[in-house]
């Protein structure tokens, strides 16, 4: 196991650009290392990100769900965990994400705090994960990838 390469999750990173204009581009965790979660248990591979005070929601966006613009209230990692929905930037950028893919949050401090939009994909509900940072500042408007602390 030791000589398996080490993995690459890819994940998108919405931020808010020097002009105040929400952009979104992809981004990949790869800081990994194998160990073992203890006891007898094999290694594995472990990419520890940023401590601090979190705070994780579990959600669901409604089939008809219209997420106008809007900031992220707290840098956050959004994950589907069945559905899928999609974010469109101030640039005109838009992502579809389902069940897995991973979008990090962290566009505050945009052009008339407008942020982006965002809604269910398929006119199905969206069961998601969303795990807020509440003490990073340095995550806030994306100055900083999660993946570089």
């Amino acid at each position: 196991m030791a000589d398996q390469e080490k993995p690459k999750i890819p994940y998108w990173h919405v931020y808010t650009d020097k002009d105040g204009t929400s952009k979104q581009k992809k981004e990949y965790l790869t800081d990994f290392n194998l160990e073992s979660m203890g006891g007898d248990s094999d290694k594995q591979w472990n990419n520890k990100l940023t401590k601090g005070a979190t705070q994780i929601i579990f959600s669901e966006l409604p089939a008809d769900f219209d997420g106008d613009w809007h900031e992220n209230p707290a840098p956050q990692w959004i994950i589907p965990l069945s559905g899928g929905w999609w974010v469109e930037t101030m640039d005109g950028t838009r992502v579809e994400m389902r069940e897995g893919e991973l979008s990090f949050g962290a566009d505050q401090g945009t052009k008339d705090e407008k942020g982006h939009k965002s809604g269910p994909l398929d006119g199905k509900p969206c069961k998601m994960m969303i795990v807020q940072w509440k003490d990073k500042k340095e995550l806030e408007g994306g100055k900083v990838a999660p993946h570089a602390l």
